[in-house]
């Protein structure tokens, strides 16, 4: 008797479940992660987006007691504003630089500005203050400013605006981060709290 041939499956059907099952779980966890670290949030203009991160909450807190709070938000001069495509790609590169740097434990206790990041402020800040630094009736007020005033950093001498005297992450005290807006009804008070309030 002839013995009939068995007839295996092709070999790529073998790892097809698996390969299925890990591009799951990588679709998965990036929709964890993308949800945890609320990456929407940071596609709007909201400056509490900011302090997503509790590294921004002594740059927030600053922010908050400074005349730039009811002009301008952390958008107004974090980013391009040249057009729309420029303005996402610079906020998703520079917003994976961070993430990046926060999810090691590598930030620094005083953030400062990077090359590109320094043009783009410096550029917001001529946009925005471009009346004062072109009118010529300006122009023998502060002789340190050479002639052309748009050539230096703006805060090369006004290093208190917006964000004042005080950048490093253990330098303010009672440094407490702004309650984020989408979870505003889940406000939880600890009961002695609640017991001072109500005296």
């Amino acid at each position: 008797m002839k013995r009939k041939k068995e007839i295996l499956p092709p070999k790529t059907s073998r790892w097809r479940p698996t390969a299925i099952f890990f591009i799951a779980v990588i679709i998965g966890l990036g929709l964890f992660m993308a949800r945890e670290s609320r990456v929407l949030s940071y596609m709007s203009d909201d400056p509490t987006a900011c302090v997503n991160c509790h590294v921004m909450t002594p740059v927030y807190n600053s922010w908050m007691h400074s005349s730039h709070r009811e002009w301008a938000n952390c958008n107004d001069c974090h980013v391009p504003h040249d057009n729309i495509f420029n303005k996402y790609y610079f906020k998703a590169k520079d917003g994976l630089y961070h993430a990046s740097v926060f999810t090691l434990r590598a930030e620094p206790d005083v953030i400062e500005m990077k090359e590109a990041s320094q043009e783009v402020v410096q550029q917001n800040c001529i946009r925005c203050h471009v009346q004062q630094v072109t009118q010529t009736k300006y122009r023998g007020w502060i002789e340190q400013h050479e002639g052309n005033r748009t050539g230096r950093q703006c805060w090369s001498c006004h290093k208190l605006i917006p964000h004042g005297k005080v950048h490093g992450l253990s330098t303010i005290k009672f440094n407490v981060a702004p309650i984020p807006t989408d979870q505003e009804d889940e406000l939880v008070i600890p009961s002695w709290m609640e017991k001072q309030i109500k005296e």
